[in-house]
């Protein structure tokens, strides 16, 4: 029985161990509020400890400490998460008239209209950790236009979910700077929504009269499920806590549609299948790479749409073992090269009837080198693996004078 009690107060105490950036604004900064007109960019994601929303929380907060919540601005999917990717989030208001202004469409960016009676912008939603995920994006675009207009900015911080350790992937050239990778930094940067708008903030001179409102307690070696936060799925194919340490280790697989990468099945991002795949073959020489952190289960499935919708599908599960030596990029990159191998004449179609979506596998990326490399080299992981392991090295050096967080 004493032990029971023992449990149950640990227990008790790790739930809702994280204070978050919209806690720590309400309870501790709210002079930063008072008399402002304020437009809000946010979402379905963003939360508290106890599920009231960000816009509850304000409009709540509106009167006693006088200011006026007088926009809303939403990124891809809407403010509500009802579109899916791509689709356009048009201008409406919400039932009170309060304007809600879609920043994925023609418009991507506030624009001076939009911001003519604001004098001070709020960043709130929940980041997945990849650079390749327009929420980051849609902040970069607000923080330029915020500057350009003088208005200040407030980042109201959450958890990476995937740590604040995890580094992997290219980094991001210059010329293929888009709506899908805008920073360049690696695909998997390891810093916060809130550290990444002052990595951002200062290194492109942007100028913008920028606060970050931290989290208290986070940690650099907590997932999302260390936080004991509710998890509120960040777009359609990201419906788990988990599945952001996933995104990254076949999303830019499934840019080629080379395999069902598990979107259109129950297992988004977990699963990579064919119906020319031999499942038992696949994992075993997968296994036998011995990549650190993760492991590979021989998987069959069907997936509902998407890529060989109504084929019975062969492949693999993807298991992660250990989440802090787990390289998900990385792991991607061994997928690449022993499909390559054990099936060179399946890859080599794939990849012709893929050339009209080359552009946008490079702009994930963040470079063409990686294509160059599985299009002309034979064995393609080691390769893919050093590459920008310089540039990454030099990141993770500047990197250190953003950091909020132990």
């Amino acid at each position: 029985m004493k032990f029971f009690f023992i449990f149950f107060f640990v227990l008790s105490f790790l739930e809702g161990k994280v204070f978050l950036g919209v806690e720590n604004l309400v309870a501790n900064h709210q002079a930063l509020l008072k008399g402002k007109t304020i437009g809000l960019i946010t979402n379905f994601t963003a939360i508290d400890s106890k599920g009231n929303t960000t816009i509850e929380l304000l409009k709540q907060q509106a009167g006693p400490l006088d200011f006026t919540l007088a926009a809303l601005f939403a990124p891809e999917h809407g403010l509500m998460g009802l579109q899916h990717a791509g689709d356009d989030v048009v201008d409406e208001e919400d039932a009170n008239h309060l304007p809600i202004y879609g920043l994925h469409g023609l418009t991507r960016r506030p624009t001076e209209a939009m911001l003519k009676n604001i004098d001070l912008l709020i960043f709130d939603m929940q980041d997945i950790g990849s650079r390749s995920y327009t929420y980051i994006t849609t902040l970069f675009y607000a923080m330029e236009e915020a500057a350009k207009l003088h208005i200040p900015f407030i980042v109201l911080d959450r958890p990476n979910p995937l740590g604040g350790e995890c580094i992997d992937g290219p980094m991001l050239e210059d010329s293929l700077r888009s709506f899908v990778g805008y920073l360049n930094v690696p695909y998997c940067h390891g810093l916060t929504i809130g550290e990444l708008a002052l990595f951002f903030n200062k290194e492109y001179n942007i100028g913008c009269e920028l606060t970050v409102i931290p989290m208290k307690e986070w940690l650099r070696k907590m997932s999302f499920q260390d936080t004991g936060l509710i998890w509120i799925p960040t777009s359609p194919q990201i419906p788990e806590a988990d599945t952001p340490f996933f995104y990254p280790a076949t999303g830019l697989l499934g840019e080629l549609q080379i395999v069902n990468i598990g979107v259109g099945y129950t297992l988004p991002f977990k699963v990579v299948g064919a119906p020319w795949i031999d499942a038992e073959q696949f994992a075993a020489r997968l296994n036998s790479q011995q990549f650190q952190g993760v492991r590979f289960q021989p998987f069959h499935y069907t997936p509902f749409f998407g890529r060989f919708a109504g084929e019975a599908c062969h492949g693999v599960l993807i298991c992660i073992t250990d989440r802090h030596s787990y390289l998900p990029v990385t792991t991607q990159y061994l997928i690449l090269g022993t499909l390559k191998v054990l099936y060179p004449t399946f890859f080599q179609k794939s990849l012709e009837a893929a050339k009209q979506r080359e552009e946008m596998f490079n702009k994930v990326n963040g470079t063409s080198e990686v294509l160059r490399i599985l299009k002309e080299e034979t064995f393609v992981v080691w390769k893919l693996r050093s590459l920008h392991q310089k540039e990454r090295e030099q990141y993770l050096k500047k990197r250190k004078a953003y950091l909020l967080y132990n």
